[in-house]
């Protein structure tokens, strides 16, 4: 893989202005360069940028940052006191990890994460800041569909071992249904509102990705929920999402309909004023402590 500065600023949050004057002053970046003379920065070099720029963000002067070897850049963000700065280098990890296909690497320190800090912490301290920065890369067309899909199944995996470890719901409480429109396939956020809807002891439906309205409306017809809940990362053209929408909320009776995730944030709220648009996780949080 290869990146442009430009690619590299959207990633690591440093200026491309400011990438060209380290590299004229310094030693810790050497990119290659086109026939027409464009640089091209490989996979060591954007792993490199983003120690660099977190050492430099907590104090590090770049002059010293430079003297030292690669392990030593290391040992100085694991030595760093600031909680966020321990997490920013855990989410660089995870990238690296992701970009060189180092499944295992990845489960490790994931597996770690969570025995430490918990699901919870880690879902929404690291792994949402992650797919953030997942999402930068698709964006720049950057990351392969098999380097995403290999880190998403085992965050998916990790989700569900913490659901498998759940009691059973409530038998009185409020029924959710749980799905993604077809054509969304990215269900991690849905997912994980299936787990912290199952520990607040909510019965659930998880119907997944890619469901056809026509499930959908089977569903309601038989199970007569009181919430149809969608986590959408994104969507495939507004009037597609309008006309799915407005179908919905005709099915949906007397059924709330919730919608989280980057789509929330997008739609205004008062183009669909019977539709509770959550445009945060702790919003997502809030919501579901208030159901009983």
């Amino acid at each position: 893989m290869s990146f442009s500065i430009k690619e590299l600023e959207s990633l690591s949050g440093i200026k491309a202005h400011t990438i060209r004057i380290w590299e004229q002053r310094y030693n810790f970046l050497r990119p290659s360069r086109t026939t027409t003379n464009i640089r091209r920065y490989n996979n060591e070099e954007l792993k490199t940028l983003l120690t660099v720029a977190l050492l430099n963000k907590y104090g590090y002067k770049i002059s010293r940052i430079d003297e030292m070897q690669p392990d030593q850049r290391s040992e100085a963000i694991l030595s760093l006191q600031q909680p966020d700065a321990y997490d920013e280098y855990v989410i660089n990890e995870l990238i690296g990890c992701m970009i060189d296909l180092k499944s295992n690497e990845f489960e490790k320190l994931l597996t770690k994460e969570i025995a430490q800090r918990g699901m919870e912490k880690t879902i929404s301290g690291i792994i949402f800041l992650f797919l953030e920065r997942v999402g930068i890369l698709w964006q720049t067309n950057r990351l392969r569909p098999v380097q995403e899909h290999i880190v998403s199944a085992i965050i998916r995996q990790k989700i569900i071992f913490a659901i498998d470890g759940l009691p059973f719901p409530q038998a009185d409480a409020p029924l959710f249904i749980l799905f993604l429109p077809e054509g969304e396939h990215h269900e991690l956020g849905l997912l994980y509102v299936y787990y912290l809807l199952r520990k607040q002891g909510l019965p659930t439906i998880y119907l997944g990705a890619n469901v056809p309205l026509k499930d959908v409306q089977f569903i309601l017809q038989v199970k007569s929920p009181q919430y149809l809940y969608l986590h959408l990362t994104s969507f495939a053209g507004q009037p597609k999402f309008q006309r799915m929408l407005q179908q919905l909320q005709q099915d949906a009776g007397d059924a709330s309909i919730i919608i989280s995730g980057y789509v929330a944030q997008l739609v205004k709220k008062a183009a669909y004023p019977n539709v509770e648009m959550l445009q945060s996780l702790s919003n997502v949080q809030a919501y579901i402590n208030t159901v009983k």
